[in-house]
């Protein structure tokens, strides 16, 4: 492996240009190391001679002691930092202290729970202590004999929720022995996943308090904002905080690196600059990480950087492989151990790959675009290096006015703390349907729902009234034989699923929601770098045929929304104007989809489509202006669609969320009203608090979009700035000079 080049050497790479935004050169971190106080036992501090191992970091050895002495912890240390030891040493510690007791550790994805396994394995002093993973891979056979005889159980919150709680009969003797439950990458769990995480955890504990056990709970997570108020929310409870990360960290140059632009002022696609960077780092024999944003992107990035490497060296194009969501367990596993073994020297992956799967040594971390979040972009720069060895993380701008932003100020970035991470476990819609989960499992009585928020109790009378639920014998009771939990799907908010078949074979499954965006007729979907194309969309049966054909573009839907007041939750000023934090009834449909190349990602042309309307509750920030004015009504609506595009476009890195978790419309008169009026909503059925961050920092909100305009040197609007590639209407009615006149009134704290 050749030495890491800095960042003068890759900028010297053929096909590089030096367009760099910032560069930061993070310094190395001497480790710092502690002995606990309670003793390892003799064989678990003998196996950690035997692997080289004769020192744990501070936070290791810290976090030994504090599990051993029965508390709930949550460790938030960096990336690589060695979080693995901090649950796996105390839960072998009882495993060899008490050979009958039982682990349960939870993993968000399967790759990371595979990756896991096989170093509890390594770790595990003798094979007195069983560990065995459950999840939806494992084969029937070996199912049984996982819950009745392993000491450690490695799973997921998918399985949890459908394989485990629903026959927690079969798990009696597990759950009755349950001492530790582990959380990895807490953090993961945001948004809808995490709501759904909330109630899954709560129906556990609840079911380990039937069987006569008080399980502690370990978390780890990266470093987020919230993290004692996260570990609550997910757990209803308190834990031990443990922050200070002793673990040692290289060199690492972290580039803001933003595409040239061509003649015409256009700048180059960031997923063809990802895909050039990440092949001149391939072929200078180095190992590369490509996040991206989506799995078209991830998709696109894999078909790019072959096609580059096929020009400009010797390394075979096969070097390179996609990683993502919606592979197959066997394509999942041949990929992660051919790039563990080297086989594989670089991946264009989704952020299924940020967590903590170890694939050895990473030199180079490509970021196809911001992430999304702060953590995460610290996430997966942390990726590049592992101990001390030196590593470069480089993030690729988009034409976006956030990541142009970002690039004019690179700063806000670097210097900002972690956001929080947002989750509501009481959304309405999930709420319901953990309950439902939870009086099948076993009936629910009134004085157990205060675990599962403040809400749930007047939630269960109306699904008591709606018939969904049975109150009798003073007792909520699921009236049905057969489980809801398969019906739930816990990463999304919707239940149906729509199959994605070629020659009625399923090669990969969406959300119907999703599917409506990405499925419809016409789709063109990737898969591993493959292109098939959508010939029917079919949602009476939930299926969707395609057809594999090589087409020289990508698809991508446009979406129009139409918003309905419900309730108002809190009124506030802002600046001139009054905003509001109100309930809303959005429907969304798509109208359309655009062709777009894929060698230079130009639109072609447009399609109409006729799909039915989607129609869910949600929370949003309302903001009443006022009337248009008579003399010029037309530029004022330019006015208030550049605001809209001004606030939309830094909301996500406020919120912490990414782009599409966040929809927004606007209006020239409103039919409650005679005002203007805009909303930013969470684009989630019941809300995850997203918008609720935004109404109680609409202050900072505004500067932050003021700053966005501001900054940049174009007069008009531009794509740095202020138009979107998800505008409905092509970015036409958008005034820059009213939009930065709407902001600067926002800005003001009397009016004037």
């Amino acid at each position: 492996m050749p030495d890491l080049p800095l960042l003068e050497s890759i900028l010297q790479i053929p096909g590089v240009r030096p367009d760099v935004a910032a560069t930061e050169v993070l310094p190395r971190r001497s480790a710092r190391f502690a002995e606990p106080t309670r003793p390892l036992h003799p064989k678990l501090a003998e196996r950690l001679a035997a692997m080289g191992i004769p020192r744990l970091y501070s936070h290791q050895a810290h976090a030994f002691d504090a599990v051993m002495g029965r508390r709930d912890v949550m460790v938030v240390t960096g990336t690589n930092s060695g979080k693995t030891m901090c649950y796996a040493l105390p839960a072998l510690q009882h495993c060899l202290e008490e050979p009958a007791c039982r682990i349960l550790m939870m993993y968000p994805t399967k790759a990371l729970a595979q990756d896991q396994l096989g170093k509890l394995i390594q770790l595990s002093p003798d094979r007195s202590v069983r560990v065995g993973t459950y999840d939806g891979d494992t084969p029937q056979s070996e199912r049984g004999p996982i819950r009745r005889l392993a000491n450690i159980v490695l799973t997921n919150p998918d399985m949890l929720h459908v394989g485990i709680l629903p026959g927690h009969e079969n798990w009696s003797r597990f759950l009755k022995s349950l001492r530790l439950i582990v959380i990895d990458e807490l953090h993961a769990y945001r948004g809808v996943f995490g709501c759904h995480v909330a109630g899954i955890l709560k129906r556990l504990l609840r079911l380990c308090e039937w069987h006569g056990a008080h399980p502690q709970i370990v978390a780890c997570s990266a470093t987020i904002g919230n993290p004692i108020d996260l570990f609550g929310k997910m757990t209803g409870r308190v834990p031990t905080l443990l922050a200070e990360d002793g673990s040692p960290q290289g060199r690492k140059t972290v580039v803001f690196y933003n595409p040239p632009e061509d003649d015409t002022g256009r700048r180059q696609s960031a997923n063809y600059a990802s895909a050039g960077m990440t092949a001149n780092l391939v072929d200078s024999g180095l190992r590369v990480l490509a996040f991206c944003r989506s799995r078209v992107a991830a998709e696109l990035v894999l078909r790019y950087t072959r096609e580059v490497l096929e020009r400009i060296g010797d390394t075979p194009p096969g070097k390179v492989e996609s990683y993502r969501s919606g592979y197959t367990p066997d394509e999942r596993r041949q990929i992660e151990q051919a790039l563990f073994e080297g086989r594989i020297l670089a991946l264009a992956c989704t952020n299924a790959m940020e967590l903590g799967v170890d694939v050895g040594g990473l030199d180079a971390v490509v970021m196809n675009g911001y992430p999304g979040t702060i953590a995460s972009f610290w996430q997966q720069a942390g990726r590049a290096g592992r101990g001390e060895r030196d590593g470069v993380a480089i993030l690729i701008a988009k034409d976006d006015p956030l990541e142009q932003f970002l690039m004019r100020n690179p700063r806000m970035l670097l210097d900002s703390s972690h956001e929080p991470v947002s989750i509501n476990p009481e959304n309405r819609t999930i709420l319901e349907q953990q309950l439902l989960c939870a009086a099948y499992e076993r009936a629910v009585a009134p004085s157990e729902l205060e675990t599962f928020g403040e809400s749930a109790l007047t939630v269960a009378e109306a699904m008591d009234q709606a018939g969904e639920l049975e109150f009798r014998a003073g007792r909520f009771y699921y009236p049905k034989f057969d489980s809801p939990a398969p019906g739930v799907n816990v990463r999304g908010s919707g239940k149906d699923q729509v199959a994605l078949l070629l020659d009625a074979q399923p090669i990969g499954t969406m959300e119907h929601w999703r599917a409506l965006q990405w499925a419809h007729k016409g789709a063109v979907y990737l898969h591993r770098g493959v292109s098939y194309v959508v010939q029917e969309l079919d949602l009476e049966q939930n299926v969707a045929r395609l057809a594999q054909q090589s087409v020289p573009f990508f698809t991508q839907s446009m979406v129009q929304a139409a918003i309905e007041p419900t309730v108002v939750l809190a009124t506030e000023s802002w600046g001139p104007f009054e905003a509001r934090l109100c309930g809303l009834r959005v429907t969304e449909q798509v109208i359309g989809f655009r062709r777009k190349s894929l060698d230079a990602e130009r639109e072609i042309d447009f399609e109409d489509l006729d799909l039915p309307a989607y129609t869910f509750e949600t929370v949003g920030v309302r903001l009443i202006l006022g009337p248009l004015p008579e003399e010029n009504p037309q530029e004022a609506m330019r006015s208030l669609h550049g605001l809209e595009h001004a606030l939309m476009a830094v909301a996500p890195f406020l919120a912490g969320c990414d782009r599409g978790d966040l929809g927004s419309a606007w209006y020239g008169i409103y039919p409650d009203t005679p005002n203007a009026t805009l909303f930013v909503y969470d684009h989630v059925p019941g809300g995850v608090g997203l918008c609720e961050d935004l109404y109680k920092m609409r202050e900072t909100w505004g500067l932050a979009s003021l700053r966005l305009l501001d900054s940049c040197s174009c007069a008009d609007g531009c794509p740095a700035c202020l138009m979107s590639a998800r505008c409905e209407s092509g970015n036409e009615l958008l005034s820059k000079p009213g939009a930065l006149s709407l902001l600067r009134a926002l800005a003001s704290q009397d009016g004037d």
